[in-house]
């Protein structure tokens, strides 16, 4: 879609050159300071990014700038109007797209934005060319009659965008609006919001996956309340130069190679791509460890392109160890056969809709297997057969050789299971739901009190335990359900989108753990949105319109969407092009 194809927005206040104006704000929470004494500028025209770890205050700032908060300290500006003095005028100049769905969901497309005319004090009956603008921008045209709950994850956020855009607002606030939503509907967020700053207007982005961030304008990125840095992300990048190395063709060894290199004091974050390691050197630290590393493992040691995300981890002073104390302290996982998962033909109607078609694989024993694919391709329906959560269609499905038609029971109690939503027990506290998960899966006494004793330490759980899980931040609660899901330590483990919405050092513990795990032999099998975590797996399976349409590994499927415009293509080069492939096809 053209630039001149997004909705115009309106004209900011005379005289007013910056959209965004935050000179001293400071927030706090009881003895918590959410924001410190803040000073930032936001131009017009551009996508301005607003990224940190969990709990540095993206969220308390977007809340201020939309009037729904007020400083205690400060003022913030928004399209020349004060976000207190003139609260009134906050709505018309603003977009806001909250971070939770809130949209109304038993209410159809074109009902909602009906709805949200009349929010924004328009009338509907007179707006029909407005709204065919914004079915059209977010491409919801033929959806009008959709009730918003049956929309996929990627057709909510644009729904949600095409409301924001009612009033046509000079200052866009989108506040995580690609949380778990698949690298193709993201793409398309990504072109609108590109239209939208070419035609003017001021959009700030606020995100926990810092491959967004690095394509925007400029950043601000914040911690603990206070900024750490303001400007392009090229410029925070570029403070890495000769400190990002890649170790190539590892292949199995590539677990134990990452553990050990973290643990070099030299190295301050790294991850898996792939067959290889991607390690990042502190500030003035000799690579002579890591190039011996390199050497023993028989390892390509090769300068690597440094990325935002690596900056971002250095900044705040690198990411966790090596060394998983939960799998350190888990027994050797022994099953009678090296195949720990199985489905064949595993299908799933619900009426004449097929969620899963004639779904077939297997997982071996200590294999991380990754489920990849766009919103509403049946990932999630795959993992609750896979788990006895929900009975197949047709097709069986199997685990640690028990059969799910027929030990459901059994099966359950030698798998953990980690849901795509929060799904523990709000009325209960954390501590009591740390219980309660003991409970269901038979810890009595001693071992009881030692489990939760170790979840409780290991996730960082202690000063939450009389909390309400709601109350929790996001990544406490992620921790939580991990730790529910670990507590009788499982030789499977399904995990839905285990680290959707968190910030980058809460998933590079989240995946220390499960690669410690995988070393122990657990068996992992997880979905994600997130093309970098992908690349952790073994394995990926390909799922498009509930039908499996790859199955290899992350190498393997980069290297079939090379091409000489790319030659070096991502996982998310690799996920966009079998979509498209499979679009071809069926054309």
């Amino acid at each position: 879609m053209r630039p001149s194809d997004a909705p115009a927005a309106a004209a900011p206040r005379a005289g007013t050159e910056d959209a965004v104006v935050i000179d001293g704000v400071s927030k706090r929470f009881g003895a918590v300071w959410a924001l410190r004494d803040l000073r930032a500028r936001i131009r017009y025209g551009r996508l301005t990014g607003l990224v940190g770890p969990d709990g540095a205050g993206k969220t308390t700032l977007m809340r201020i700038l939309t009037g729904l908060l007020a400083p205690d300290a400060g003022r913030a500006a928004v399209a020349g109007f004060d976000t207190v003095a003139d609260k009134e005028a906050i709505p018309v100049a603003t977009g806001y797209m909250p971070q939770r769905f809130g949209l109304y969901e038993d209410l159809s497309v074109m009902e909602n934005l009906r709805l949200y005319a009349r929010l924004r004090g328009m009338d509907a009956e007179r707006n029909a060319d407005l709204f065919a603008e914004l079915l059209a921008f977010t491409r919801l045209a033929p959806f009008t009659q959709r009730l918003a709950g049956k929309l996929s994850g990627g057709m909510k956020q644009k729904l949600g965008l095409a409301c924001a855009l009612m009033a046509r607002p000079k200052v866009l606030l989108l506040d995580e609006p690609g949380v778990g939503v698949d690298p193709v509907s993201r793409q398309d967020l990504w072109r609108m919001v590109q239209a939208l700053t070419d035609d003017g207007m001021a959009v700030v982005w606020s995100t926990a996956y810092l491959d967004e961030a690095e394509r925007c304008g400029s950043v601000l990125l914040l911690n603990r309340g206070e900024l750490a840095f303001d400007g392009p992300p090229a410029d925070l990048t570029g403070r890495l130069r000769e400190r990002s190395f890649r170790l190539e063709g590892l292949g199995a060894r590539r677990r134990a190679v990452l553990a050990e290199a973290l643990d070099l004091a030299g190295v301050g974050d790294g991850v898996i791509q792939g067959a290889g390691v991607r390690v990042v050197l502190r500030a003035g630290a000799e690579a002579a460890p890591i190039r011996a590393l390199a050497a023993r493992e028989g390892a390509r040691l090769a300068p690597a392109p440094a990325r935002f995300e690596d900056a971002f981890i250095d900044l705040l002073g690198g990411g966790p160890g090596g060394t998983s104390a939960l799998a350190e302290g888990m027994p050797p996982v022994d099953l009678a056969s090296d195949v720990a998962v199985s489905c064949r033909n595993l299908t799933k109607r619900f009426g004449d809709f097929i969620a899963a078609d004639n779904v077939s694989f297997e997982v071996r024993k200590g294999e991380i297997f990754g489920l990849l694919g766009p919103n509403g391709a049946g990932k999630s329906t795959t993992f609750k057969m896979l788990c006895g959560l929900l009975k197949p269609t047709r097709g069986e499905a199997h685990v640690v050789g028990l059969d799910l038609r027929r030990a459901t029971g059994a099966a359950k109690s030698r798998l953990g299971y980690m849901a795509q939503k929060f799904s523990l027990y709000g009325l209960l506290s954390v501590r009591q739901n740390l219980e309660f998960a003991a409970g269901v899966y038979g810890l009595e006494g001693a071992a009881r009190r030692e489990r939760i004793g170790e979840m409780i330490a290991i996730f960082d759980l202690g000063a939450w335990l009389e909390a309400p899980p709601q109350t929790l931040p996001l990544g406490h609660k992620q921790r939580l359900a991990l730790a529910c899901a670990l507590m009788h330590r499982p030789p499977v483990l399904f995990l839905d989108e285990p680290t959707s919405g968190v910030d980058p050092i809460t998933r590079r513990e989240f995946w220390t753990h499960i690669n410690g795990l995988a070393r122990k032999g657990v068996t992992v099998m997880v979905t994600t949105h997130f093309m970098d975590e992908a690349e952790y797996c073994d394995r990926v399976a390909m799922l498009y319109r509930a039908r499996l349409i790859a199955l290899d590994t992350p190498d393997a499927l980069k290297r079939g969407a090379a091409s000489a415009a790319r030659p070096d293509p991502t996982m998310e080069d690799a996920f966009i092009r079998l979509v498209e492939a499979e679009d071809e096809a069926a054309a």
